[in-house]
C-alpha cells in the first residue's frame, strides 16, 4: 500500500515544516519531490508549494520522499516560496523522458 494513502484510500496531506539550525542545517518536512539541486540552490516541491533554498556549499544529507523529509547542510543564505505552486514531473522522470 502506498504510504501516502490512508486506510480509507484517500491521500494524506503531510504537514510541512522547516527547522534551521545555525544557518548550517535545514530540515524540511512535507516534501513531495526534489526539482533540482547544486551547491548554490536546492529546489523542493512541498505541500505548501515550490521552495527554493539558496546558499553556499549546499549538500543533501538526507532524502526520504517516503517520509517526505529532506535535510540540507551548508551555509543557508535564503529561502523563497514560488508565487504559485507548480505541478510537474519529478526530477528523475524529467531526466529519463
Amino acid at each position: 500500500m502506498d504510504p501516502r494513502m490512508s486506510d480509507t484510500g484517500t491521500m494524506r496531506i503531510r504537514a510541512h515544516s522547516i527547522h534551521i539550525d545555525n544557518r548550517e542545517l535545514i530540515s524540511v518536512t512535507g516534501v513531495k519531490d526534489v526539482d533540482s539541486f547544486n551547491e548554490q540552490e536546492v529546489e523542493l516541491l512541498t505541500e505548501a508549494g515550490e521552495l527554493r533554498i539558496e546558499g553556499n556549499e549546499l549538500r543533501i544529507t538526507k532524502l526520504s520522499l517516503d517520509e517526505g523529509q529532506v535535510i540540507v547542510e551548508g551555509e543557508i543564505v535564503a529561502l523563497e516560496y514560488a508565487e504559485a505552486p507548480v505541478e510537474r514531473g519529478s526530477l528523475f522522470s524529467r531526466m529519463f523522458r
